[in-house]
Parts: structure tokens; sequence; C-alpha cells
């Protein structure tokens, strides 16, 4: 299995997975969108932050990316995470292995905190979250209406830089060193045990 920089061109692939999703109450969202949107969510995401795929053998059986966490400037050196496995790729420490590298790509882009929004229970997507460092900061009782039921999303956090100073300015993904984020790809691993990326 290999991590690499998805492209506008993984939308089919990247729908086939969300697809599996859409029909239960793991993403909110109502409708399967067109590929062209997909891909075009693909594009805009990369403009500044991460979105990475996962093939097995040249098939895509997993992706992860980032997104921003609030509208306003205060909240840009904060990112929300997603992630989305294919049903037959759970439990083979992919999931670990790709919010490891997006974590820390993010790290190097200046982000200073990572949030993740579960809808719960969820007990596979808690074990992860709390597996990485995360901790549970809150869940939000009936947030969402879905297949005739309320649900409630569970909040996570991980501070990935510490420290009171102002902090750096955000490097935008596209313009972090090319060698650096191949080295973060090409270290990791797909074992089931902790320290899926190297720093």
């Amino acid at each position: 299995m290999k991590l690499r920089i998805a492209t506008p061109n993984d939308a089919a692939a990247a729908l086939s997975i969300y697809s599996q999703y859409i029909h239960t109450p793991v993403t909110f969202e109502y409708e399967l969108p067109p590929q062209e949107e997909f891909a075009r969510r693909i594009g805009d995401t990369l403009k500044r932050y991460p979105y990475l795929a996962c093939a097995d053998s040249g098939r895509l059986c997993g992706y992860a990316y980032a997104h921003r966490f609030g509208e306003r400037a205060a909240y840009q050196w904060s990112a929300e995470l997603s992630i989305y496995l294919d049903a037959g790729a759970t439990a083979r420490g992919i999931g670990r292995t790709l919010y490891s590298a997006l974590i820390e790509l993010l790290r190097r882009q200046g982000i200073r905190t990572v949030c993740g929004c579960v809808t719960t229970p969820n007990p596979r997507s808690e074990k992860l979250h709390a597996k990485l460092g995360f901790r549970k900061v809150g869940t939000f009782r009936r947030s969402g209406y879905k297949n005739g039921g309320w649900h409630d999303v569970t909040w996570f956090e991980r501070e990935i830089i510490s420290g009171e100073d102002p902090p750096r300015e955000i490097t935008p993904f596209p313009q972090l060193d090319p060698q650096t984020v191949a080295g973060i790809l090409d270290a990791a691993r797909f074992s089931d045990t902790p320290g899926a990326v190297a720093p």
C-alpha cells in the first residue's frame, strides 16, 4: 500500500468509497454528489490543505483531508479532519496511517490544533482518535437528523504545535517543500502499531 496526494482525477474512486457511507449517519450529507462536484471539492481543498489517498495495488482504498475549522480569520490555525475507508480496508492500520501523515503535513504548514467531528456512537472512529492522542472535548446532542432519527456528534481535538507565542503565518499546502511532503508520505507505515509516520 502507498500514500500519495489525491488529485481531482481520483474523484470517481473516492466517490465510490464515499457512497458506502451516504445512507448512514457517518456523513450528514443526504445525497451523493455528482463526480464533477466531488472533483471540484478535491481541487478546492488542495489549494490550502492536504488531501491524501491510499492505494492498494493501484486501487484507492481510503482517503483523508483537512479543511478550515471556521471561516473567521482567527480560526486559521485550526483544521478539521475527515477520513473515509473502503469497507474492505478497515482494521488494517490504514486509517491511523492516513491520519498520522495528514497531521504531520498540517504541522509543517503551521496548523496548531486539529479536530475531528464524529457521529456517535462510532467505536472504530472513537478508538482511532484516542490512539492518536486526541481528547474528547464534548458531545452535541441530537445535532443532525438523518435516516429517520436524531444523531449526536462528538468533537475530538489534538494540539500538534504547542506554545503561547504568536503563531507563524500558515503555509498553503502547495507551497510546502515537495521533498518534505514526499518524505512524510514515504515514511508511512501500515502495521497496527503506534508511530505511523516519522516526524
